[in-house]
């Protein structure tokens, strides 16, 4: 199982309570990252879903706004579980230092053929969602400039302004603030895979329990 320095996890909590979103390499084991690849790209053609927009009533397919494939993390498989555990080790880490009253995790792997996209989007309207922190990580090996795919990162306040453009080279992990940075997946110019996640608060109400199952 992965397993990671606490001091690692302060320094990404660190960062992004200063500028609110960071980028790290390294932080994973080669090994862990292989068994991640070898996941993803053993499930079934079949079993992958067109990515939807939106969440409840409001959740549909649109392929002019995005065209990947996705397939949920299922902790009755031994590598998502182990990487969900990662994570969960992470989210305790950034609760300890920036009080975010992070609940739970959630993720699905992502594959983009050759020429799919996702336009540019928020992950979470404000107010409107328990999104808090989201986080993507890029399983690609040997990635060059020119098989394109980039992250975008666009200015908080500034929505039109370029803030960071993100490689999607293999082990990168990517993290930020759900609701404050809009940001779009340019078209890819080869198969592209990733495992996008969301760090997520409790939205129980008095008509809906949140749990971590």
């Amino acid at each position: 199982m992965q397993s990671i320095d606490t001091h690692q996890f302060n320094k990404i909590a660190e960062t992004i309570s200063g500028a609110g979103y960071c980028v790290v390499d390294k932080l994973f084991q080669s090994e862990f990252l292989d068994n991640l690849l070898a996941r993803i790209t053993s499930i079934p053609p079949e079993q992958l879903k067109a990515a939807a927009i939106g969440r409840g009533e409001l959740k549909n397919t649109n392929l002019t706004i995005r065209s990947d494939s996705i397939y949920w993390l299922n902790k009755a498989n031994e590598t998502d579980k182990d990487f969900l555990a990662c994570m969960d080790q992470l989210r305790l880490a950034i609760n300890q230092a920036l009080y975010l009253g992070l609940f739970d995790y959630e993720a699905h792997y992502a594959t983009y053929q050759s020429g799919d996209f996702y336009n540019k989007h928020i992950d979470s309207l404000k107010g409107l969602s328990n999104r808090v922190l989201s986080t993507v990580l890029y399983l690609n090996k040997g990635w060059q400039p020119e098989n394109g795919g980039e992250l975008i990162l666009y200015d908080a306040d500034d929505n039109d302004k370029v803030l960071k453009t993100i490689q999607p080279v293999f082990g990168r992990l990517v993290i930020f603030l759900s609701e404050q940075f809009p940001h779009e997946v340019l078209a890819s110019n080869q198969q592209r895979y990733s495992i996008a996640g969301w760090f997520r608060f409790n939205a129980s109400d008095s008509t809906h329990i949140d749990t971590l199952e």
